[in-house]
């Protein structure tokens, strides 16, 4: 069985105020240096979501400076499949998948690319990023996760994984577990308004029922994290700074007693995402907020 070493870890995505993918406004070099070197102190992993510029940087910096970070690198699919129960907008044309399809085999062989250049440095990639729930208004099926897991084996020697929630591990990727050398999963108690009081218990349960249904493979959390603003869907109450301290103290001692690593969603917030309501949830999952201060 190949294994991604036991180590701490968290999900980077560095844009700041007026930075966005959506605009291909990516943080500078000197940006990314910065948050890179606050992440060095506490970690031994990163994840990045997609090849784009951004993660271009911020392995050009970790090689430059000889940073002892390692880095999960992705994939973030668009939509292939129109999917009208997206209540945020998932209906696609033939002519948008057609061109959503060509973006996402570039990003394949940008990762590929990647992966080759760094090595050292790249540890896993992914084959994208909660792609196939119903909700997702960039839907994929299983299937064309499992080619693209399929393609990541064939091009790339790192470890190779797709992240999803767990929800969505035992009944729609049984096809896409057995071709992964490593599953992983996000478990957000949260966003299903658990109290504070269950919701490591709520996680270390996604946990446990994903590695026993796949007993013969590695099982990683990629995800897990706390919110400390929300103005929807996630009770406001719920959503602060006390109760993410305490979320995370409680995985990251369970992660380390029985040697489960966890990438901590996430390292900064992120103003681009969501809503413009500044109480979006959407924007408040970082444990050090905009202006790179510790919550």
């Amino acid at each position: 069985m190949k294994k991604l070493p036991y180590g701490k870890a968290i999900c980077y995505s560095g844009y700041r105020e007026g930075q966005s993918p959506h605009t291909k406004t990516y943080p500078t070099y000197e940006e990314i240096k910065e948050d890179l070197l606050i992440l060095e102190k506490d970690y031994d992993y990163i994840r990045m979501y997609d090849p784009s510029e951004h993660a271009q940087t911020a392995l050009k910096v970790i090689k430059d400076h000889h940073l002892s970070l390692k880095v999960m690198l992705g994939i973030d699919l668009l939509g292939e499949i129109s999917n009208p129960d997206c209540e945020w907008g998932g209906l696609l044309t033939e002519e948008e998948i057609k061109k959503n399809i060509a973006y996402n085999e570039h990003s394949l062989k940008e990762l590929i690319k990647l992966a080759n250049a760094y090595k050292d440095i790249i540890v896993a990639v992914s084959a994208g990023n909660e792609a196939v729930p119903e909700w997702n208004e960039n839907l994929v099926s299983p299937d064309r996760v499992l080619y693209f897991v399929n393609e990541l084996k064939k091009h790339t020697t790192q470890l190779v994984t797709y992240c999803e929630n767990f929800f969505y591990w035992i009944p729609k990727l049984k096809e896409v577990a057995k071709a992964v050398d490593v599953i992983s999963l996000h478990t957000y108690p949260a966003w299903l308004n658990k109290d504070i009081e269950d919701a490591t218990d709520v996680s270390k349960e996604d946990y446990r029922e994903i590695s026993e249904f796949y007993k013969d493979k590695q099982v990683i959390i990629t995800e897990a994290g706390w919110p400390t603003a929300s103005s929807r869907q996630i009770k406001a109450e719920i959503a602060n700074v006390e109760n993410q301290k305490r979320y995370l103290k409680e995985m990251q001692a369970w992660s380390e007693k029985d040697q489960v690593t966890i990438f901590f969603f996430e390292a900064f917030d992120e103003p681009w995402k969501g809503s413009n309501d500044p109480d979006e949830p959407e924007k408040h999952w970082g444990i050090y907020d905009v202006n790179r201060k510790l919550k």
